[in-house]
């Protein structure tokens, strides 16, 4: 029978550990790295059963992938409930996903006192800060986390310093509370192997696709419930309209609770457009100075020269705003460079981005040109097949063949070979895993 077994989770001070095995057959899914999250709050007086919800919520998207149960010796009963919401929508969208049971030897049911806080995930990006200023009056509390896009070893500490900074800036200037926590649950998992096995089912990686909605909010239950958050909010990066297959969606995310807390896809109802009419707005009214940061390359600003740097600061224009104010270094000459590099295929597209460009698209027939350069770039969008522009994107062959070679191991000669598995970690590192 597969399953997953999740031991006690500790809590020391801050930090929160549990371990977790496997059987034979899932062995290849774990490091054996015991989950870890760090926390800015002491967390020593969570329920275990609170305790148990940021490992459950990383695992069992795995197990549900094998038809595998899984079992813990506490679980907030609401949070149980919960993951059956989510697991019949994921394998709703899924047909690779099999589905299992959570077992467990208790579960609690705490009635913790409301106290109307509230927390927002929060990278100062279009989507997260949308949601802010959608619910600035809540004065909400903003969370972030490292662990994904900016992976807990030492290379990135100088990012995940950017980050912090950023974020401790904007929310000062608003009189807001910050949370910030680390966690190793990319690396807790196997997420090359998940790759590996998986990624032909899906448009992105592993934790894109399948696990983020439920992986991140997850996380954030020891955060919730030692500070008393009612409402935990996560931006949008879809919207009404657009079918894709996607780790965070409104029937996931909305899914997603715990006893004190319910949580919220956030702003699926306006396009990202949209979204960065809102901004313009909030702009006008009340901060002249925003800054945005959505570059897939740096942390300490944006580059100006990434796929989502150009569709940001085009997509500020369009919604009437001079991107140099705003965090992009953006002239009409970039529009001539920015039509070539998506013809050529530099960057790797997936549909999301094609909905993106269509809504851009969209909104262009609507502007009239600022420019002879600008007219020129929208009118080749108008023409242009979206679909081209994703269905030459990919990644290279040794990259498939690798993740072939890994799917088809037999479970005894994987674990001769990790060490160079390993080693090769780095050609395949997660792909659009930004929100």
């Amino acid at each position: 029978m597969s399953a997953i077994i999740i031991d006690r989770p500790t809590a020391d001070g801050t930090v929160l550990e549990c371990e977790a095995r496997a059987t034979a057959d899932l062995e290849r899914f774990l490091t054996g790295e015991p989950f870890r999250t760090e926390y800015d709050v002491p967390i020593e007086d969570v329920p275990e059963g609170v305790l148990a919800i940021p490992v459950l919520a990383q695992v069992c998207p795995v197990a549900w992938a094998s038809g595998a149960d899984v079992y813990v010796e506490e679980v907030d009963a609401t949070f149980a409930r919960a993951l059956e919401d989510v697991r019949e929508t994921l394998c709703g969208m899924y047909d690779f996903l099999e589905g299992g049971t959570l077992y467990a030897r208790r579960t609690i049911d705490p009635n913790p006192p409301a106290n109307g806080e509230s927390g927002l995930l929060f990278t100062g990006g279009v989507d997260s800060t949308c949601s802010y200023v959608r619910h600035r009056e809540e004065e909400p509390t903003l969370i972030s986390i490292r662990g994904w896009t900016i992976t807990p070893d030492p290379d990135d500490d100088e990012k995940w310093r950017q980050l912090t900074d950023r974020v401790e800036a904007f929310a000062a200037e608003r009189g807001l509370e910050t949370a910030f926590l680390e966690s190793n649950m990319l690396s807790f998992l196997d997420h090359p192997m998940l790759l590996a096995h998986y990624k032909r089912y899906v448009d992105g990686a592993w934790y894109s696709s399948v696990g983020h909605g439920l992986g991140l909010l997850g996380l954030c239950a020891p955060l919730a419930a030692a500070r008393g958050m009612e409402d935990l909010y996560v931006a949008a990066t879809h919207w009404e309209g657009i079918e894709l297959e996607w780790g965070s969606r409104p029937d996931i995310d909305d899914s997603v609770r715990w006893a004190g807390t319910r949580c919220h896809h956030d702003g699926y109802e306006l396009t990202r457009q949209e979204r960065l009419d809102v901004l313009a707005d909030y702009v006008r009214s009340d901060a002249p100075d925003l800054e945005l940061q959505t570059c897939n390359v740096r942390m300490d600003g944006n580059c100006g020269r990434c796929e989502k740097c150009y569709r940001t600061a085009v997509g500020l224009r369009l919604a009437g705003l001079e991107p140099t104010d705003h965090g992009y270094s953006f002239a009409d000459h970039e529009y001539e460079r920015l039509r070539v590099a998506l013809e050529d295929g530099e960057w790797v597209l997936g549909q999301d981005e094609r909905y993106m460009w269509e809504d851009i698209r969209e909104r262009a027939r609507e502007v009239e040109p600022e420019s002879a350069t600008e007219r020129a770039f929208f009118e080749w969008l108008e023409d242009v097949d979206l679909d081209d522009l994703v269905s030459e994107s990919g990644p290279p062959l040794s990259h498939r063949l690798l993740r072939a070679g890994a799917r088809n191991a037999p479970s005894s000669v994987y674990n001769r070979l990790y060490p160079a598995w390993t080693a090769a970690r780095a050609g395949l590192r997660l792909v659009r895993s930004d929100r």
